[in-house]
């Protein structure tokens, strides 16, 4: 199964999940102290906020997929379509241990497609690299963005 997949920036997590979880009727299936994520069936959406993106509202959107065998399909679409891919592999974001790959539509948004293998207890690290790892293809390898900030503890605030 396939599942679209938004996340947005938020300044106030407590204030945004009483929101979202008005507006969906439903509590988040994973609650961090930095990071709240909804997985419904209607609509079918991953949807995730946190208080870790450069700025408030829409920071990326994506494709979550289930099997390997689908997202392999999901990289052969994009790879035709002779789009830019950044490849990240096998890493942990979002509190989730994933296989990724990335591209930015015409205007500019970051879109992931991915794997999610298992929850993992950190919001972001590179397997086998740097903890502190980023997240989207404009702030991987810039090590300003993984540096803690007033409103985190970690990287990609």
């Amino acid at each position: 199964m396939k599942r679209f997949h938004i996340h947005v920036g938020v300044e106030k997590l407590d204030e945004s999940i009483r929101f979202y979880s008005g507006l969906f009727g439903a509590d988040p299936v994973k609650t961090k102290t930095d990071y709240a994520k909804w997985l419904l069936d209607d609509p079918c959406v991953n949807f995730a906020i946190s208080t870790r993106a450069k700025k408030n509202g829409l920071d990326h959107l994506g494709i979550q997929v289930d099997e390997e065998s689908e997202l392999a399909e999901l990289r052969d679409r994009i790879k035709g379509a002779d789009m830019a891919v950044v490849e990240e592999g096998e890493t942990v974001c979002c509190y989730a241990r994933s296989e990724k790959s990335w591209i930015q539509d015409p205007a500019g948004i970051p879109w992931e497609t991915y794997r999610t293998m298992e929850d993992a207890e950190l919001f972001s690290g590179q397997l086998n690299q740097a903890e502190n790892a980023c997240c989207t293809p404009e702030t991987m390898g810039q090590p300003e963005c993984c540096e803690p900030s007033e409103k985190t503890s970690g990287c990609c605030g």
